[in-house]
């Protein structure tokens, strides 16, 4: 009996994700460990293994497809011994994926499964092929075989009056999809253009109809629309229910670095060969500290009316991807010496930025801290990254006049803003937590005690 090969859980709370690429094909021998697929979830792409070993058999969802759901399946595994002829009549017992629309808008859906006691189709292609067909008209040749192409290559190629049995199909099994019949038509005569431009002129006003910046007046040739990633729209949700629904407030105070500064050249002239402490890593320090002294800030609000008060403090640091932010986590942060936070900050970063970190390093923080000073931006308020109850913005450590003791003098400030959830953590509890972490910022020996 085929092994059936569901689409893994990568997170507590990954309901979906996207099959960005398969690393095996159909009729490839695999074992237990073996990598066989990357899917990308709302904040990396991920290596998955194969639970099994056996044969490919067959491959249900095509790479690039979104919205696959946890555990439908996506792949058959023959087992030693099997042929295809396995494959026919077995009936996955998961929930199949919906049908998910690929990087390419005109490639096919991922899966031809339906309801439960359909019968899955031999290919994702083929079941849009089959669909198709049920649906109505079909294209053929002169000598009356059926030819493969998407419903909207078939229109494209009808208004430009392209006979499609002359194109050559790049897509899954040779299948004629949109950019075949573009490039067909870009080596049609004068005479074929003309008769298609009524016919892509009411097509670009539909377009530009639903488009709500060509409604707004800005013409349809001075911007480009591209998609966006898995991680870009998870975010954007998360970030829209988090500033809509989170009662939320700002906390600002200067910090003077130049103790602090001082501090950090002594460390690192005597960190090991490599090994250089940033200011990043101190203010991660200083955070974590701060949360353990005053533990009431290391909260977290549940829906039904409870509150989580943490143990431990884990702090999430933003880091700038290709697509989005992701915040890998420092755990234990108050108890972790500088060195050993230096180190592992980078290499949490560089695989970040690889999109190669594992769910556990970036889900479950207590607390997060995002650092735009080194882009020379003074102050600024984050959005808070729920359940997290408060979220710290450090602005640029800068020059600026102050008063010492009466007298006009010259420092290193700097400006941090404490953003907080008021359902966990009020005015006053935020007030005595960023009082803390501005004492540790200014005397970072305290850090030591």
């Amino acid at each position: 009996m085929p092994i059936e090969v569901l689409m893994p859980a990568l997170s507590p709370t990954m309901e979906e994700g996207t099959l960005s690429k398969w690393l095996v094909k159909q009729g490839d021998t695999v074992a237990s460990g073996d990598l066989i697929a990357e899917i990308e979830t709302d904040k990396a792409t991920m290596e998955v293994e194969a639970v099994d070993e056996g044969t490919v058999g067959k491959i249900l969802v095509e790479e690039g497809s979104e919205g696959v759901k946890v555990n439908a399946v996506i792949a058959l595994l023959l087992e030693e011994g099997e042929d295809k002829g396995a494959l026919e009549g077995h009936k996955p017992e998961a929930a199949s994926p919906p049908q998910s629309t690929s990087k390419d808008a005109d490639s096919a859906p991922a899966s031809g499964a339906g309801k439960k006691d359909a019968e899955p189709a031999s290919s994702p292609v083929e079941a849009a092929n089959e669909r198709e067909a049920a649906g109505g008209k079909s294209s053929t040749n002169n000598s009356g075989n059926r030819i493969k192409a998407s419903p909207l290559a078939k229109r494209m190629a009808e208004q430009a009056g392209i006979d499609l049995s002359r194109v050559k199909g790049s897509g899954p099994n040779g299948r004629i999809v949109k950019r075949d019949v573009e490039g067909a038509g870009q080596g049609a005569g004068k005479a074929a253009a003309t008769q298609s431009a009524p016919q892509e002129a009411a097509q670009s006003a539909t377009v530009d109809a639903d488009d709500p910046l060509a409604k707004a007046g800005i013409a349809r040739d001075r911007y480009e629309i591209e998609k966006a990633d898995n991680i870009t729209k998870i975010s954007a949700k998360r970030l829209t229910d988090s500033f809509r629904d989170v009662p939320h407030f700002p906390l600002n105070v200067d910090c003077r670095l130049d103790a602090l500064l001082a501090f950090r050249k002594q460390i690192n002239d005597k960190a090991p060969d490599g090994v250089k402490v940033s200011v990043n890593d101190i203010l991660i320090k200083a955070a974590g500290v701060a949360l353990k002294q005053v533990p009431e800030a290391n909260s977290s609000w549940i829906e039904d009316g409870r509150i989580a008060r943490h143990k431990h403090a884990d702090v999430s640091v933003a880091v700038a991807i290709e697509g989005g932010l992701i915040t890998p986590i420092i755990r234990d942060a108050d108890a972790k010496g500088l060195v050993q936070i230096s180190k592992e900050m980078k290499d949490l970063a560089g695989r970040a930025r690889d999109r190669k970190l594992k769910p556990e390093e970036f889900q479950g923080g207590t607390f997060s801290l995002s650092n735009l000073g080194m882009f020379g931006i003074k102050s600024f308020a984050s959005i808070l990254n729920p359940p997290q109850g408060m979220i710290l913005s450090v602005g640029a450590g800068e020059e600026r006049p102050v008063i010492t003791d009466g007298a006009l003098a010259k420092a290193t400030v700097m400006t941090v803003t404490l953003t907080c959830d008021h359902r966990v953590v009020d005015g006053a509890t935020g007030a005595r937590w960023i009082a803390a972490f501005k004492g540790f910022i200014e005397d970072p020996m305290t850090l030591l005690m």
